[in-house]
């Protein structure tokens, strides 16, 4: 990994190399918490595994197979450690170093694009202290489910700024209440633009992982997601095959849309195996989520997406006490259709993680995370997704020999 350098001697390249590995990966570990959280000034490639070097000299502008392996995808952001789908999230993130940074897409009333991971906005923002809104609470069915709260597509662009974003998960991480209020909700242009501002600093453009949400509910409502996303695309240059940016849904209709808007990387997200993705519910396909991860199903997917992101358990099944049991075969089958594998989500409490990972009884504390993620990193998944990204890096750099 990385460039040779030349040398005197075999001991002293020896020495250089150990000086500066453990000085990198004890930079990442002091960036869990710090007031800024962050590893300031160094490129990502510089902390974990690199790409290669021409990619690296390139800003991985040969695409998404020049991404260093696995890659550490930062699931809404650091969102360990700031509240979700913020930009105060996604630059954490990205400071720590992740290698790509993660966006959810719903729609506003006036057709704009915002990042949160839900339309249903009453647990990650302050609408319920806003007297003013009072009156858009409301009950809806957002894909066979009923939500009682406010939801995007009831406010416009300009009323959803004089929004503040919360914590998600206030029982499970106090500390990121701390932040509560500090951010507005972004636009999904706000964050392309803060992507290109990053990557001129960081000299490579910025990675982003981007899905769109409910988007069958969306589309009959006249507010379809993938023609605004695939202009905004085209406007900052990420619509290419070699784009800094992977698409992805739950929907394979949406991903088959924007194959035909875009030539951007494209991802199938794969939740339970007796689940069936909307778009087929609304369609009448009888095919679960089990169907589509035989080897017929994976090869009707890379007829027209490059990845998937199933959920963890897709790739390892967990027993009834919910330990970790024999891989299954998804990797191998997927990999034999030319298809990546993004899988979701790591997170460091004990009550996310594998029983045979989690330490003590305190479902909020730690558990083993780099023992989860050398077992996963071990099936050969091409990345993974983690709401720590300091974390992600931290185990990717052991299981690559960094």
């Amino acid at each position: 990994m990385g460039t040779q350098e030349s040398r005197q001697s075999q001991d002293a390249k020896g020495a250089n190399e150990q000086d500066r590995t453990t000085g990198r990966r004890a930079l990442l570990g002091a960036a869990v918490l710090g007031a800024g959280g962050a590893v300031l000034g160094l490129p990502a490639a510089a902390r974990a595994g690199e790409a290669a070097p021409e990619a690296k000299a390139a800003g991985h502008s040969g695409g998404y197979r020049s991404l260093p392996v696995p890659t550490i995808i930062a699931h809404r952001g650091a969102s360990g450690y700031r509240p979700e789908h913020t930009l105060g999230s996604y630059q954490l993130a990205l400071d720590m170093g992740a290698h790509v940074v993660e966006q959810d897409l719903v729609p506003t009333k006036d057709g704009h694009l915002v990042c949160r991971h839900e339309n249903d906005i009453t647990g990650t923002t302050d609408v319920a202290a806003h007297p003013e809104f009072a009156g858009r609470k409301t009950t809806k069915v957002v894909d066979g489910v009923t939500y009682t709260g406010w939801f995007t597509e009831d406010f416009t662009l300009a009323e959803l700024k004089t929004l503040r974003a919360k914590e998600r998960i206030p029982g499970n991480r106090q500390e990121n209440t701390l932040y509560d209020g500090r951010w507005e909700i972004p636009s999904f242009e706000e964050v392309l633009r803060w992507a290109e501002k990053e990557g001129r600093k960081r000299g490579r453009r910025v990675w982003l992982h981007v899905e769109t949400k409910h988007p069958t509910y969306f589309r009959k409502l006249g507010l379809g997601l993938e023609e605004p996303l695939a202009k905004l695309l085209r406007r900052y240059d990420r619509h290419r095959k070699n784009s800094p940016v992977f698409l992805q849904s739950f929907e394979p209709s949406s991903i088959q849309r924007l194959n035909r808007l875009v030539d951007s990387p494209l991802v199938v997200l794969l939740s339970g195996a007796a689940t069936r993705p909307w778009d087929f519910v609304e369609a009448g396909d009888p095919r679960t989520v089990a169907d589509l991860v035989k080897p017929a199903g994976l090869a009707w997917i890379a007829s027209f997406a490059n990845g998937i992101g199933p959920t963890l358990d897709l790739i390892i099944p967990r027993d009834s006490g919910g330990n970790l049991t024999t891989p299954t075969t998804l990797v191998a089958d997927a990999h034999a259709e030319k298809l990546i594998l993004h899988p979701y989500t790591l997170r460091n409490e004990n009550t996310f993680l594998p029983a045979n990972f989690r330490k003590g009884t305190d479902p909020n504390a730690y558990g083993d995370s780099f023992g989860a993620l050398k077992v996963y990193f071990d099936t050969g998944i091409d990345g993974i997704f983690t709401d720590n990204p300091d974390t992600g890096l931290l185990a990717h750099a052991d299981f690559v020999g960094d």
